[in-house]
């Protein structure tokens, strides 16, 4: 039941990434460029997405099991650090300069669009590099907070 649901949320935020035009990299950049020929639609699509999870967020936090039975895991760390912010401007410089992030690159991938493909291989490789980077700087990494 469980990867039904994942299946079926996964295939819903697609196609809402496709509908949105989130998924089109020009209308990223285009939106992403206050100076040129700003187009401010993507906005519109965030507000609404922002406004649509409010309540199913809002019902997590008072709750201690999903739907599903499972634990819930909401993020509790409400500190803005130096890490955080660090990779926050890597993803908004990456997405700047390629016009996509990760959701609609897996998009792009499946409907055949190479490009994804050479963007979603740069960010394992960024990933692994992160990795390798904690674990010689003796940080604990992402595998090691989840589990």
């Amino acid at each position: 039941m469980r990867a039904l649901i994942a299946l079926l949320a996964g295939l819903m935020f697609g196609l809402g990434l496709l509908l949105a035009g989130m998924a089109n990299p020009t209308k990223v950049l285009g939106f992403l460029d206050l100076t040129g020929t700003w187009d401010p639609s993507l906005a519109l699509v965030m507000v609404g997405a922002i406004a649509v999870a409010a309540l199913p967020f809002g019902w997590a936090k008072r709750k201690k099991y999903s739907l599903l039975g499972e634990a819930m895991q909401l993020p509790q760390k409400r500190v803005l650090d130096r890490r955080l912010i660090a990779g926050s401007l890597t993803f908004g410089i990456g997405w700047g300069i390629a016009g996509i992030c990760p959701g609609p690159a897996i998009v792009g991938l499946g409907a055949g669009f190479w490009q994804a493909g050479v963007f979603l291989g740069a960010m394992l490789m960024g990933m692994i590099l992160f990795e390798v980077l904690e674990r010689f700087t003796g940080k604990p990494s992402l595998g090691d907070a989840i589990s």
